[in-house]
């Protein structure tokens, strides 16, 4: 088997699977299928839903089982082979340290007084997960200052991660330990699976994407992703003077919409050239 040597990271909802309002070029999934049997590529998932809900995704969606999954927003890794999805404990002691022995319920009981947020499910919750919903058009900015300044007051170091939930047009808030965003899991993936910066493509297209999207990282924004988060992608990685970094899919690769998945394939050819004769492999029926 030939050694991997490119590391695909993918969010999921609305990114891989076509659970959004626009239409899903057809072929996509299928060519993402075949891309993912090359022994060149590693396969990632990053995403905020936890371990059952990865799964269910994964067999619904017909998605390939990936070599590694970033879960629950970046709190949880799992190295998965032969159907056995093993929790990363190094992970866990990597992020710990920022919440300084409190846990998510001393958290949550900092911001009860806060009429505007509602408790996620339980199964929405974890370790080093907090999270709740909001209305969509919250005052994020004064919400989340306000949030902050309470955990700067214990000396808590934690990420905020604001995103919108488009099929049901809330808000979603998750607490995280500073160092638990789904940048920082990729990060620690890349260095302990030996990935270069140059190697690695990382695709989304939602608010809590936006760290990585806008990290410095090749990072590809599908077609589909809001026109707000399209705009601030661009912001800050102009203001941070990496704008060769982000890549906008617009369509037209094989054919395809940039939507979903095909927008996906589209950044990775953008980024990784050599994976665009991958793809007209599968696409003409060769094997691959």
């Amino acid at each position: 088997m030939m050694k991997s040597d490119i590391l695909l990271c993918s969010d999921l909802d609305r990114t891989l699977l076509p659970n959004g309002p626009q239409p899903e070029s057809p072929e996509a999934r299928r060519l993402l299928q075949r891309l993912a049997e090359r022994p060149e590529l590693t396969l990632a998932y990053v995403s905020g839903r936890h371990q059952a809900l990865l799964m269910q995704a994964i067999e619904e969606y017909d998605l390939p089982v990936p070599d590694y999954a970033i879960g629950d927003v970046g709190t949880t890794i799992y190295a998965i082979e032969d159907g056995h999805w093993r929790p990363w404990d190094s992970w866990y002691e990597e992020i710990a340290p920022d919440w300084r022995g409190k846990t998510r319920e001393d958290l949550q009981a900092w911001f009860a007084d806060i009429e505007l947020l509602r408790l996620q499910e339980a199964e929405k919750q974890n370790t080093f997960k907090l999270s709740y919903y909001a209305p969509a058009d919250t005052e994020r900015d004064h919400l989340l200052s306000q949030m902050r300044q309470r955990l700067d007051a214990e000396g808590i170091r934690a990420s905020l991660i604001w995103s919108i939930d488009e099929a049901t047009d809330t808000g979603l808030l998750d607490v995280l330990p500073e160092h638990a965003t789904k940048l920082h899991a990729i990060k620690f993936l890349m260095k302990h699976k030996g990935f270069t910066p140059e190697q690695t493509v990382f695709a989304g297209d939602s608010g809590n994407d936006l760290p990585a999207l806008t990290s410095g990282l090749q990072a590809v924004l599908v077609k589909n992703a809001r026109d707000d988060v399209r705009d601030e992608a661009l912001q800050q990685v102009q203001a941070a003077g990496h704008s060769d970094c982000l890549y906008l899919a617009h369509g037209g690769l094989l054919g395809m919409n940039g939507n979903y998945s095909a927008g996906v394939l589209e950044g990775l050819v953008h980024f990784l050239p050599q994976t665009r004769d991958w793809l007209q492999d599968v696409s003409s029926g060769k094997a691959s």
